[in-house]
């Protein structure tokens, strides 16, 4: 199954934790198929003052086993790369790994929500994922993914910072 990711860091070498998230998470897929979007600056949203910028980014990889499985390997990479996880909700964090979705799933639950449930209203999430996957119809939505980022009402300056990384 195709899964999204979507990785986020704004403390420390911020370059360096994706690139450390991303190969963490490759090596968990089924094959090499992986499909990995620029790198962009965003600005923090709803971070304490003076919070450094986010660089973020989104990663497809094809995946053989259970999302929730996934999403516990995932927090393992994230502690692994000294998250806290015990942190307030929207500070600034060394590395931030999200489930987007996993293919045409729909799951609800206390640990997993898919497709994330505020996916489409992120910029600093759709941009990214427009680059690697434009025509995604994600569940429960009726437009792609270009056409939800087109009609987001979102002034968040989001700026590439690397296109191979």
């Amino acid at each position: 199954m195709r899964i999204g990711i979507a990785l986020g860091s704004n403390l420390g070498d911020r370059l360096a934790n994706l690139r450390a998230a991303r190969d963490a998470i490759v090596n968990l897929a089924a094959s090499e198929s992986s499909v990995v979007s620029p790198v962009y600056e965003t600005e923090p949203i709803g971070c304490e003052p003076g919070a450094q910028d986010f660089l973020n980014a989104v990663l497809e990889i094809e995946y053989d086993g259970d999302p929730t499985e996934l999403l516990e390997k995932l927090i393992e990479v994230e502690e692994s790369l000294g998250r806290d996880r015990t942190h307030v909700r929207n500070v600034s964090r060394k590395i931030d790994i999200d489930l987007l979705y996993a293919d045409q799933l729909v799951i609800s639950n206390e640990r997993l929500q898919l497709p994330h449930p505020r996916l489409h209203l992120r910029k600093f999430v759709l941009q990214p994922l427009v680059d690697i996957r434009p025509e995604l119809i994600l569940p429960n939505q009726t437009k792609p993914a270009r056409d939800l980022l087109a009609r987001l009402q979102d002034s968040t300056k989001v700026t590439c910072f690397a296109e191979e990384w």
